[in-house]
């Protein structure tokens, strides 16, 4: 798998996830799985089957992050090229066909946010893949679900 980008902040934040994940939550539920053993018959035991399987979910998650934080790099901000769209920048875009205005920042994994009004978006998705290098003025066209999409961008900032 390709490495993506990730900020400082980000992998911090993944980190610290991890941290508390491991050390604290692991082993409330080995302590809760301990107890509902000490009940007795663990066939008919709901308590015991309940924490073994948020045992296995948060072993997923956990492994997830790790799987994560192995495949990021960590980007510094201050060494990306300036004036043109690359992680980390925040692009405004005016959609040709309605003049509609949107937002866009560039972020890594576990950074992605899709409700705010300017959207973090993956720097893998197909829209930050069609943005990435452009320059104020540029033309992208792009292939959304809804069809082909023609953008201009307009601002780009760092963040």
């Amino acid at each position: 798998m390709e490495l993506q980008p990730i900020s400082r902040e980000g992998y911090e934040k993944k980190k610290e996830e991890l941290r508390i994940l491991e050390d604290i939550e692991m082993p409330k539920i080995a302590q809760a799985i301990a107890d509902a053993r000490a009940e007795g018959d663990l066939r008919e035991n709901a308590e015991y089957h309940g924490q073994r399987e948020a045992q296995g979910m948060l072993q997923a998650r956990i492994y997830s992050l790790k799987a994560t934080l192995a495949d990021c790099f960590i980007v510094d901000k201050s060494s990306l090229p300036k004036g043109v769209v690359t992680f980390g920048t925040r692009v405004t875009v005016k959609d040709l066909s309605d003049n509609s205005i949107e937002q866009y920042e560039f972020v890594g994994p576990g950074e992605e946010d899709y409700t705010s009004d300017v959207m973090k978006i993956l720097t893998t998705s197909p829209l930050a893949t069609a943005l990435m290098n452009k320059k104020v003025g540029d033309h992208v066209e792009f292939q959304a679900p809804r069809g082909v999409t023609n953008f201009e961008v307009t601002q780009i900032e760092e963040t």
